[in-house]
């Protein structure tokens, strides 16, 4: 795993909404399960996440998530992507 890659992110409805206050709520976050790492430079990129996405109830100092995903696979969107 790369030094300061982050192993739980959260994917969230719009640029910004990790930063807003208050957060947006809870059936609107999705705390993400990375046990590989994920290393950005901006925390703005897009991100595509493939996994297995559950309803759990997550609540930690930044926000309070409804659902889970234990992610198999991360990857930056691509141009093509869209």
């Amino acid at each position: 795993m790369p030094r300061g890659a982050a192993r739980c992110f959260f994917l969230v409805p719009y640029p910004g909404a990790c930063i807003h206050v208050p957060p947006p709520p809870p059936n609107q976050l999705v705390l993400v399960r990375y046990p590989k790492g994920l290393k950005l430079d901006d925390i703005y990129t897009p991100l595509w996440v493939t996994g297995t996405l559950k309803i759990e109830k997550v609540s930690n100092d930044l926000a309070d998530a409804a659902y889970a995903l234990d992610a198999g696979k991360v990857r930056v969107v691509k141009e093509s992507d869209l």
